[in-house]
């Protein structure tokens, strides 16, 4: 079975957006695939590209072939965006040994999740979950509990 990276196309008529695919290369452009690497969307200037460079490098060890513009793409995408591309999501490149300063995504989400949890571990008393439900008013016919 020969794999291909390649673009299947998504999105409306004259409303194009793509996702990056691993697909068998007899299947169909927009037919059946293996795994979703990502997503090209040309419209908005700059156009948006979010792509997972490590599933990318594996399938091209594996012997899987991009397409051409697939490859164009994975080697902006490489360089960090530019070329009117821009970068979404993780798909911004890391070198080696730049761990935390490269985005600094990973800290920023840590300092999130610790100021979110830091009402709780200071003895706060938790917010009320809201639901969609209705609540109870008692003209169910139920007693209300004491």
């Amino acid at each position: 079975m020969s794999v291909r990276i390649r673009l299947r196309r998504m999105g409306k008529k004259k409303q194009p957006h793509y996702r990056i695919v691993v697909a068998d290369s007899r299947s169909p452009r927009d037919g059946r695939f293996v795994e979703n690497l990502g997503y090209y969307n040309p419209l908005p200037t700059p156009a948006l590209l979010s792509v997972d460079l490590s599933r990318v490098d594996y399938w091209l060890g594996q012997g899987a072939s991009p397409s051409t513009t697939v490859d164009r793409l994975v080697r902006r995408a490489r360089k960090g965006g530019g070329g009117g591309v821009a970068l979404v999501g993780a798909s911004a490149p890391v070198a080696e040994g730049e761990g935390e300063d490269a985005g600094g995504d990973g800290e920023d989400a840590s300092a999130v999740e610790a100021s979110a949890a830091r009402p709780a571990e200071e003895g706060a008393a938790p917010e009320p979950a809201t639901d969609s439900a209705p609540e109870d008013d008692g003209a169910t016919g139920e007693a209300a509990p004491a």
